[in-house]
């Protein structure tokens, strides 16, 4: 298993843009349009990471300003986590976790927040519970999420 940073793999956009739309309810060309400006490297957000395994994307996740919630002041946040099932319980969301954080440091950036309903997988990583945020969508009556915070002086 490798993990590749697009922003250095360009040839892996689209890929991985088709990638991560199949495992979530968001747009391909919100997608596209995010690794595209990643692409450009105006800054450290947005940021997009994948896993791969004899050259097939097996996991991936992406650093962006907002994940579909109205705590704005919660910024950037780690968001698209997914590991294909064939190849969980192996290390890669672990992977793929510290490689983001590694790399949001290297940018100055030494706080994500996250969106989630897993109640004990990322604070195995270092992740802390801060607080419920409403969630932004399509619903008629969005529901409340869990926030985690990830200060990169922890681990």
């Amino acid at each position: 298993m490798e993990i590749f940073k697009i922003r250095d793999h360009g040839e892996l956009a689209k890929e991985a843009a088709l990638w991560f739309h199949t495992k979530w309810a968001v747009p391909l060309e919100a997608y596209e349009a995010s690794i595209q400006e990643c692409l450009a490297g105006k800054g450290g957000v947005p940021q997009w990471y994948v896993a791969a395994e004899q050259g097939k994307i097996i996991g991936g996740l992406g650093v962006i300003e907002h994940d579909f919630h109205d705590r704005k002041d919660l910024t950037p946040n780690l968001c698209a986590l997914y590991v294909e099932e064939d190849f969980r319980c192996r290390g890669i969301a672990g992977a793929l976790l510290d490689e983001a954080c590694m790399d949001m440091a290297g940018f100055g950036i030494d706080t994500l927040y996250l969106i989630t309903d897993h109640t004990s997988f990322y604070e195995r990583y270092g992740w802390e519970f801060l607080c419920m945020v409403r969630e932004e969508g399509e619903e008629e009556e969005p529901g409340m999420i869990r926030m985690y915070v990830h200060k990169m002086d922890q681990k």
